[in-house]
């Protein structure tokens, strides 16, 4: 009598997970998003939301006195921000479960649309779109305003992706340089506002997809050296890029914010002066929205700082440790052009605080005022979440036994 001992990799024991409400034997909709989810990178970005809803409590009683006019008679409450802010994040949060539960191709196809009607509603911005700051970037009226690059940006990054990832499909086709239409045509509408920051970030994305996308090294350096030309042509003849620049570099003009903002950052020491305690933030320009980061550096200290931007780099590094094991095409490129605008736009944001890079007018992602940039950076992220989730598979398996013999 023979004894064989086989291993049957289609049959499972009945799992332990299956007892649970929300074990991974369940498969109801909640439970299998609950399962696939990067539920560290959820808990990051919740941390993130966190921390922005505290830092806009600290910084709303200074946009209050900033935004306050006796001579019009307008009042703004030193809480006002905060509580629009609760509101908008109780808007915000819902949308990006929402969209980090669609499947994979809902969700590419919600990208494409949105990027075809935010790029029309972009082009409309100089036609009936609203100023301030000297910028005509919002449509609506009132209060009722959203900014149609903010919301661009998620769409855009997978909409190139999309383009791009068809290479594989038909390597004959040159998708890199089909892709330079929709980049330049944005980069112009861009420029018309004038957002010289929100088309450096365009244009940063972008080329990381194309390198990521396998794009030749003669078209990567020619792109390379293009930008290094269009930059050296703005300072030349855009005069927004000349003002800024020459305050950056040469401190010529007025340089009131930067000032400001270093003086503010560095208030607080290490420590900070306490929640509530700072004083130097009643002078920043927009305490609540592009200098944040010094109200908080005043109030928290620059260990605050420093923790909030390890934050951001464990949010990279997490996904792009994730994307080190996925095979589709775009998926990857589309996880890493959202994950590189999401890096990129807190960095910048970051650099302009510490003195380290001009005004860009951006605000830092999750944690900076702002109802369009909160929903925009939600659905980003929510894009990100939906596209980097995985089908946990249990490896069990049971033995069976097989008698042979006579």
């Amino acid at each position: 009598m023979n004894v064989t001992m086989s291993f049957d990799s289609t049959v499972s024991q009945p799992s332990p997970y299956k007892r649970s409400r929300f074990g991974r034997g369940k498969r109801t909709p909640i439970a299998r998003w609950f399962w696939e989810i990067d539920r560290v990178l959820l808990l990051l970005v919740t941390m993130l939301i966190g921390i922005g809803l505290i830092a806009v409590a600290a910084a709303s009683p200074a946009a209050g006195v900033r935004y306050s006019s006796a001579a019009a008679g307008v009042t703004v409450a030193a809480r006002h921000y905060f509580w629009m802010q609760i509101a908008w994040t109780m808007i915000a949060v819902p949308v990006m479960l929402g969209v980090s539960a669609l499947p994979m191709q809902v969700a590419r196809r919600l990208a494409l649309i949105g990027a075809a009607v935010f790029l029309v509603l972009l082009a409309l911005v100089p036609v009936i779109g609203s100023s301030a700051n000297g910028a005509t970037r919002w449509i609506g009226v009132g209060s009722a305003k959203l900014q149609p690059s903010e919301f661009l940006k998620p769409m855009f990054a997978v909409s190139m992706a999309w383009l791009l990832s068809l290479r594989s499909k038909n390597p004959d086709l040159p998708f890199a340089l089909i892709s330079v239409v929709p980049m330049g045509v944005v980069a112009v509408l861009l420029m018309k506002q004038p957002d010289f920051g929100q088309t450096v970030i365009f244009a940063a994305v972008w080329l990381v997809l194309l390198i990521i996308g396998g794009a030749s090294m003669k078209l990567i350096g020619s792109l390379i050296g293009g930008a290094f030309g269009a930059i050296v042509a703005a300072y030349f003849f855009y005069s927004v890029a000349t003002e800024r620049i020459n305050k950056f570099l040469f401190k010529e003009g007025d340089t009131y914010q930067v000032d400001r903002a270093h003086a503010t950052l560095t208030n607080g020491g290490l420590l900070g002066t306490g929640p509530g305690a700072g004083t130097e933030k009643f002078t920043l320009p927009e305490p609540h929205t592009d200098y944040i980061f010094s109200v908080i550096g005043e109030e928290f200290g620059l260990i605050a700082c420093i923790a909030i931007a390890c934050l951001y780099l464990a949010i990279v590094a997490r996904v792009c440790l994730r994307l080190l094991r996925e095979e589709n095409d775009f998926l990857l490129l589309a996880s890493a052009g959202l994950v590189s605008q999401f890096g990129m736009q807190a960095l910048i944001n970051m650099l302009v605080n510490v003195g380290l890079a001009p005004s860009k007018g951006m605000t830092l992602p999750f944690i900076s005022y702002g109802g369009s940039s909160m929903i925009a950076l939600s659905i980003g992220m929510g894009l990100l979440l939906a596209f980097t989730r995985e089908n946990p598979h249990l490896k069990e398996a049971t033995y069976t036994v097989r008698w042979n013999g006579r």
